[in-house]
């Protein structure tokens, strides 16, 4: 049994996701055996919560153990995981702060498996922010795609325009209103048939870019059920995206230094 208190106005999926990885991981599960108390009552639904609530989730120890993430690394500075698809970002922040001091610094989909950095101190949040917004952060992807490439390689462009709205963004071969730029590197490893296994670079790091920019250049992931390829998902009983962070480097400066020496690896793969 876990115990939360609601801060804000949000539905009871979006809370879960937000403070009780494993719950997400169960969330329909626990409806539908109305193994979710809001304020006393047991609920069936994804009902709205306000300030003040109480939810308990009634989850077994399996369900419980169930991992979020795997470690990677950690030191006095910074701790890297290695996500679970189904974990949201927020919900690993969250279940780390149990533990002591973290700090987000970037963040992955939901379900979008592989690493993602905290910091474990200020100073250490503050230089990782910088280096973030400052593209010194080195990522590189790999991704289950649409085997429908006509170049095997290449740097792609193009413009995306965010929809907060619906959760979703839209992308455009040419400069529009309030669209911004985005760069996404591509370079297929292997092809397996109608589908290709990608490394993926991105030189931005906007909102759903590599989902919606290859979606967009006829090569969408494998898996995405808002941006891809409804027969091919379907054919493979793909309903989560088959996208990995898998690698993470550094070119930073100051206390955090030492780790330009460094190359995580996610344990994940395609």
């Amino acid at each position: 049994m876990k115990i939360f208190k609601v801060t804000q106005e949000i539905n009871l999926r979006d809370f879960t996701d937000t403070v009780y990885p494993q719950g997400g991981f169960c969330f329909n599960a626990l409806l539908k055996a109305k193994d979710i108390k809001v304020n006393g009552m047991r609920v069936n639904r994804n009902i709205g919560l306000k300030s003040g609530d109480e939810v308990i989730y009634y989850t077994s120890q399996k369900q419980e153990e169930k991992l979020s993430h795997n470690l990677v690394y950690e030191d006095a500075n910074i701790y890297v995981a290695d996500k679970y698809s189904g974990v949201s970002s927020e919900g690993l922040s969250s279940e780390l702060c149990t533990k002591g001091e973290f700090y987000a610094v970037h963040r992955l989909d939901r379900n979008t498996e592989g690493l993602i950095i905290f910091a474990k101190t200020k100073t250490a949040e503050k230089e990782l922010l910088t280096a973030f917004k400052e593209r010194r952060v080195n990522k590189k992807y790999i991704a289950l795609c649409k085997n429908s490439f006509i170049q095997k390689s290449g740097v792609l462009t193009a413009y995306l325009l965010k929809d907060g709205e619906r959760g979703k963004v839209s992308v455009y071969p040419a400069p529009r209103k309030d669209a911004v730029k985005i760069i996404t590197e591509y370079r297929v490893i292997k092809e397996r048939g109608d589908l290709a296994l990608v490394e993926i670079i991105l030189h931005t790091g906007k909102t759903h870019q590599i989902r919606a920019h290859t979606a967009f250049s006829g090569f969408p992931v494998l898996g995405d059920e808002k941006y891809g390829d409804c027969a091919l998902n379907k054919k493979y009983a793909a309903k989560r995206q088959r996208l990995i962070a898998k690698y993470l480097s550094f070119d930073l400066s100051g206390e955090l230094s030492y780790l330009n020496a460094m190359t995580f690896e996610s344990g994940f793969s395609l």
